[in-house]
């Protein structure tokens, strides 16, 4: 019986003593009666803003994707040549084992923690492809759950990716803050972060960004990624690391990774959830990895076992066209190397657009300090302006963005660059 079914009678008429009497209509209430309205996902409602406007120069900073210098979607060259050694190698379309395609996951590995890596050369990693970075945190989520020994609780950054929060408690989490952006000076709160892992109770699992902090641009220097690590051997905290924008960020993959290989070569036994989303553009391919630096082989077998016992009834196995294309690119010596000189183009072109829009508003004679703009990296940018002033910047001048203050600077082109800085100039003063 479906409990979802309403049941309508038929109306029926029947003649009695000269009246019609008509048979009342029954109705069960729905079993999804009471499920409540969820609230709208805030980048889509930019998004849908921004459609909705008839203004020919509007400009979207919300969209978390690269666009060109005329503001449209890139495919990088490299992934088309990719793609079209994989079509026409002719394979087939049969099951990638649980852990995914295994050319692409030691390839992945290698860029991550580096080919001369320990854990890599003594058979000490455990790594498994998965649905793109968002799928790593939630295998990575689960995982912790269910084996890390100590609180299930993580701590991530303030404010951190909007997807964080969601994904570590539906992977049964508890979620805490530490203290990691300072709006007075639109930077690093370096001290209130040292202060708040050392606050943590002994061997808590901190989230960290790799590179290129979301939404604030804002990273750690060397210096202050050796005083986290130190930080957190003191505590025995747990280091998960979150890389979504390896060689995007600076334009050198080996640099952006210098966090989570410093702290590999500093003791710590590490997990690690990568994307290959912004760096190969393969948004919609969902080519991701997750691993975890063990104590030995044996260990790793053990870890790897549990890890596909959690993959299994969750999606069975990965996807294997975007694995394909990128384990393509990054086993090829040529097409790895245009790659790397595609990406750093992606993060030169970025940087390029943090130091023009600075340039502009400060030529429009803004009195206020824009350097935290070139000081940031990565795609987003924390500009500093308040919810009502990005209202102000839709409503009046066509500017699309979250409330927060954040814009996508790979939504800035040469074109709409002196107008988005006369629109900021406007509304700042």
């Amino acid at each position: 019986m479906l409990s979802t079914l309403h049941i309508t009678s038929r109306h029926a008429a029947s003649r009695q003593s000269g009246m019609g009497v008509l048979i009342a209509t029954t109705k069960f209430a729905s079993t999804w009666a009471k499920v409540p309205q969820g609230p709208p996902d805030a980048i889509l409602g930019i998004t849908e803003a921004f459609k909705a406007d008839s203004f020919k120069e509007k400009i979207n900073l919300g969209v978390g994707a690269y666009r060109d210098d005329q503001g449209k979607p890139y495919v990088l060259p490299s992934v088309r040549v990719a793609e079209d050694k994989v079509v026409k190698s002719g394979l087939d379309k049969e099951y990638a084992g649980i852990t995914g395609v295994p050319s692409f996951t030691k390839a992945a590995a290698e860029l991550a923690y580096g080919a001369d890596s320990l854990a890599i050369k003594e058979d000490r990693l455990a790594i498994t492809q998965t649905i793109s970075g968002t799928g790593a945190l939630r295998i990575g989520g689960a995982f912790l759950e269910r084996f890390y020994p100590q609180a299930k609780k993580i701590y991530i950054p303030t404010p951190s990716w909007a997807n964080h929060n969601a994904v570590f408690k539906d992977s049964g989490l508890e979620v805490e803050k530490y203290r990691y952006y300072n709006k007075d000076t639109i930077g690093l709160d370096f001290d209130g972060l040292v202060a708040d892992l050392r606050a943590a109770p002994a061997k808590s699992i901190i989230l960290l960004h790799a590179c290129a902090h979301n939404p604030t641009g804002v990273d750690p220097t060397e210096a202050q990624w050796r005083q986290i690590s130190e930080v957190m051997k003191e505590k025995e905290h747990f280091a998960f690391f979150d890389m979504a924008y390896q060689g995007f960020a600076s334009g050198n993959a080996d640099q952006d990774a210098f966090a989570p290989r410093h702290f590999v070569k500093e003791g710590h036994n590490i997990a690690l959830c990568q994307s290959f989303a912004k760096n190969m553009g393969l948004y919609g391919e969902r080519v991701g990895a997750f691993s975890l630096v063990c104590e030995s082989t044996e260990e790793k077998r053990r870890v790897d076992s549990q890890v596909k016992i959690l993959v299994r009834p969750l999606y069975s196995n990965p996807p294997i066209h975007g694995a394909r294309i990128a384990s393509t690119i990054l086993n090829d010596p040529a097409l790895n190397k245009q790659w790397l000189g595609e990406v750093k183009g992606m993060a030169s072109r970025i940087i390029e657009m943090r130091a023009l829009l600075k340039q502009n508003l400060e030529g429009l004679g803004s009195k206020h300090d824009w350097s935290h703009i070139t000081g940031q990296i990565g795609m987003f940018a924390y500009t500093g302006l308040k919810p009502e002033q990005m209202e102000i910047l839709a409503k009046e001048h066509s500017v699309y963005a979250t409330r927060d203050g954040r814009i996508s600077v790979a939504g800035i082109t040469s074109g709409n660059v002196k107008r988005l800085a006369q629109a900021i100039y406007k509304v700042t003063g």
